[in-house]
């Protein structure tokens, strides 16, 4: 693998996938067929960890597309005024910008109605990958959404390769949005056909069950046979507001999550990946060291925590002070 300079890459993160709206009832606890109402908010996981690192401080990217539309510009805006680089975005003038209502119900399940037939970010070919872009990276991160459908698929693998041969760290979520594969069976073989190319894996418990077919989330030798691979320096399992496991080939463990008041969940996750590639992107071999990975976790936590205090996504993603602030007098036992 090559290595790069410092002065090449900058620290970039280049994060790859969906950019759409969120549309979210302005009453809580209701289905979305009883809504009053709705407000839109920026959207798509992989554009909320772009956003995440570029709030701590950090560099990033952001690639994908969206509609030649009222709402791909307003996205495009967006990141430009939370400091992405949003030169890798591209415009359809053929397809919309994905749209998804989604809602937390009284019993705390989230329901989510897809408008994607096709969208603007289904249909990103190679061809318009900004390749050089991806060269820059010190860190690539994906999710699974881009591999459920072509052409954007066969972009997503092509991205993926041209990140692997520059030597970047590659950081996978596969996020599972279940309603938008074609099947279970669709989704388990899509998120696990590119599972042994990451460097770095995060995962919910939920995720765990549904990727090794109904197995204990919890058993760390399900975790470690089903789970982890040859080339994974790092796997990482999110408890929520319990904290995360951590998983390398020499040690694993768990980090306490840090106690709020949860207000909205959405972005948690994507925060805390934010969180933890923030600093691999200044110390990639933070995985090699417990200590110093236990306290990037911890940090990444913070992140979490902070967001879900407040309503939305990118609105809610912290800044490192207030991270800083938040744990101060937190441990990570």
């Amino acid at each position: 693998m090559k290595k790069k300079s410092v002065q090449e890459n900058d620290h970039l993160v280049v994060c790859f996938g969906e950019l759409l709206i969120d549309f979210v009832p302005t009453a809580s606890g209701v289905s979305l067929a009883e809504a009053p109402g709705f407000k839109k908010a920026p959207g798509g996981a992989p554009a909320n960890v772009a956003v995440g690192i570029a709030r701590l401080g950090g560099s990033s990217a952001f690639i994908g597309k969206v509609g030649a539309d009222e709402f791909g510009y307003m996205l495009a805006d967006i990141l430009k005024q939370n400091n992405v680089d949003h030169s890798g975005m591209r415009f359809d003038t053929h397809a919309r910008t994905a749209l998804a209502f989604v809602t937390l119900k009284a019993d705390g399940e989230r329901e989510f109605m897809f408008f994607r037939n096709p969208s603007a970010d289904m249909l990103l070919t190679e061809a318009e990958l900004d390749k050089n872009l991806i060269q820059k990276a010190r860190i690539f991160h994906y999710g699974s959404i881009s591999l459920i459908a072509e052409p954007c698929r066969s972009a997503h693998l092509a991205a993926m390769e041209t990140a692997k041969n520059a030597g970047c760290i590659l950081s996978y979520d596969p996020n599972l949005r279940l309603p938008l594969w074609p099947s279970a069976d669709a989704a388990r073989e899509g998120i696990l056909s590119i599972w042994d190319q990451a460097d770095i894996i995060k995962v919910s418990e939920d995720e765990i069950t549904f990727l090794t077919n109904g197995e204990d989330a919890y058993d760390d030798n399900v975790v470690m046979t089903k789970l982890f691979h040859s080339n994974l320096k790092l796997l990482l399992v999110t408890e929520g507001g319990d904290g995360c496991r951590y998983y390398t080939k020499n040690f694993h463990g768990r980090v306490n999550g840090v106690k709020v008041s949860a207000v909205d969940t959405t972005g948690a996750g994507d925060a805390f990946v934010g969180g933890l590639l923030n600093s691999m992107a200044s110390d990639p071999d933070i995985y090699m060291d417990e200590k110093k990975l236990r306290d990037a976790l911890l940090f990444a936590n913070g992140c979490g925590a902070i967001t879900v205090t407040e309503k939305g996504a990118i609105p809610a993603l912290p800044t490192k002070e207030a991270v800083l602030k938040i744990l101060d007098g937190a441990t990570a036992n």
